[in-house]
């Protein structure tokens, strides 16, 4: 059952490398941790709306991981006795890619678990963040 006495959760997913993370109860930041689909070419001008963006990041290890503890810290904050609005705030590098599709998740859990969640890609329109061939990173982390 939903709980209605409760503000919904919003959940915003953001690029670090267009501006500063938003105000949030709480900020995670996948920029260094999870693999970057950003560094595959096929990849690095769609979206994590795309379904095999989506999947190339949610089957990076540690990212279901991820998704289920920001769950938790969800539950955490709606356990507390105040109903005070929660936020959760997702960042990468452009914010197309890896924040946006750990967002979307998260967003799908909390749903199927009777949690009102709003849903906000602060930067995912915005224009993917290009890195110079000699010096762009050739790990996981290419640049979103």
């Amino acid at each position: 059952m939903t709980d209605t006495t409760r503000p919904p959760v919003t959940i915003t997913s953001f690029g670090y490398g267009h501006a500063d993370a938003p105000e949030a109860t709480a900020v995670y930041d996948v920029r260094d941790h999870f693999r970057d689909p950003h560094v595959d070419p096929a990849l690095r001008y769609k979206t994590a709306e795309s379904p095999d963006v989506f999947d190339a990041v949610m089957t990076t290890p540690g990212v279901t991981a991820l998704v289920d503890c920001i769950v938790h810290t969800v539950f955490a904050y709606l356990a507390g006795p105040t109903p005070a609005p929660v936020s959760i705030a997702i960042g990468c590098v452009g914010g197309r890619h890896r924040s946006a599709a750990i967002a979307i998740r998260t967003a799908q859990v909390l749903a199927g678990m009777q949690i009102p969640a709003v849903l906000e890609h602060r930067d995912i329109a915005r224009a993917v963040i290009e890195h110079p061939a000699e010096t762009a990173p050739a790990t996981t982390d290419g640049g979103h």
